[in-house]
């Protein structure tokens, strides 16, 4: 039965010459709530990339970015987990009320540097893991966000510019930390931002400068002041069902096609953020840098409720961040 199976695709054409007999094409979809121009859109398109490399043509993946499928990132932790789609990237933020331990990177300061941001990860993908694997999912790699600063129309570098402020957030720290420092927090999905400046619904944007240059804020929002807020983090998670129907060559693929990806979103950060300050002042607008202390100090102040109404949510807060320090100090 085989071998006739086999003619009988010979015949229709379907069996190309130097193609292995028994390949089979598989193809997936990727989401992805962001611009197709966002930092974590173009390491996508890089895994996608190498996948097909590395897979020899086996696995083709297709990417729907800005939210093209209709899934938020929040929606896209039940669309993999279900099989509904095979890939997503997401903002782990979102993910706060499926575990705490998703808020972590996006505590404010605290991990302000590249450095850190990396150690800290290191120190939670375990975690991060193990929620994944229990719905029904693999963790195949993660990024970070540049750091986050403040979309506005004028500088927001004071606790004075801040007060009463209808600033965007996109996850409980941020709205925890905003409305401690005195702004009106409105916490959205990306996908919400744009609409809600469009009608007046927010007059401020909490992100950072790549998300923010890739949906031309400044068509809103002429002003934006660097705070480093903090650092927040973009999984790569896939169906673990897709995932364990792999062949061996074909999961060393995947995982091969990730560590690529990986390594060339954490190398194309600091330049990006070069980047997207001139793309910025190209289109009109202001950066402001080297902001007060005294303001990151009071900002900083702000986010301690943030950090200890996390620490409560979250019962191995302690063990974690001690891991952190440690591989911190290995730095």
């Amino acid at each position: 039965m085989k071998y006739k199976a086999l003619s009988t695709l010979a015949a229709a054409g379907f069996v190309l010459a130097g193609t292995p007999a028994f390949a089979q094409t598989l193809n997936w979809d990727l989401v992805n709530e962001y611009d197709p121009n966002s930092i974590h859109a173009q390491v996508s398109d890089k895994f996608i990339e190498a996948l097909k490399t590395d897979s020899n043509g086996e696995i083709n993946v297709t990417a729907h970015h800005g939210a093209s499928l209709g899934y938020k990132s929040l929606d896209q932790f039940d669309a993999v987990g279900d099989g509904a789609v095979q890939v997503a990237t997401s903002y782990i933020g979102a993910w706060a009320g499926i575990d705490p331990v998703f808020l972590l990177p996006s505590l404010p300061f605290l991990a302000p540097t590249t450095q850190d941001t990396w150690a800290l990860y290191q120190a939670a993908k375990p975690y991060y893991a193990k929620v994944l694997e229990e719905n029904n999912q693999v963790l195949l790699f993660a990024n970070p966000w540049p750091p986050s600063g403040i979309w506005a129309k004028k500088p927001v570098d004071s606790m004075e510019a801040l007060e009463g402020l209808k600033i965007r957030t996109y996850d409980t720290n941020g709205t925890v930390t905003m409305r401690a420092a005195g702004a009106s927090p409105i916490q959205l999905s990306w996908a919400d931002v744009v609409p809600q400046l469009a009608t007046n619904g927010i007059d401020a944007v909490l992100t950072s400068a790549d998300g923010g240059a890739a949906a031309h804020l400044w068509e809103h929002l002429p002003v934006f002041t660097e705070v480093n807020y903090a650092m927040p983090l973009q999984i790569m998670h896939m169906n673990k069902d897709t995932y364990d129907s792999l062949t061996d060559e074909q999961k060393e693929a995947v995982q091969k096609a990730a560590k690529t990806a990986e390594t060339y979103g954490w190398d194309l950060l600091a330049e990006r953020v070069k980047t997207n300050y001139k793309t910025m002042r190209d289109n009109g607008m202001t950066v402001v840098e080297d902001v007060s202390p005294e303001y990151i100090e009071a900002l900083t102040k702000a986010g301690q409720q943030a950090m200890e109404d996390w620490k409560a949510k979250f019962p191995q807060a302690d063990e974690l961040l001690a891991s952190y320090e440690e591989d911190r100090k290995q730095q």
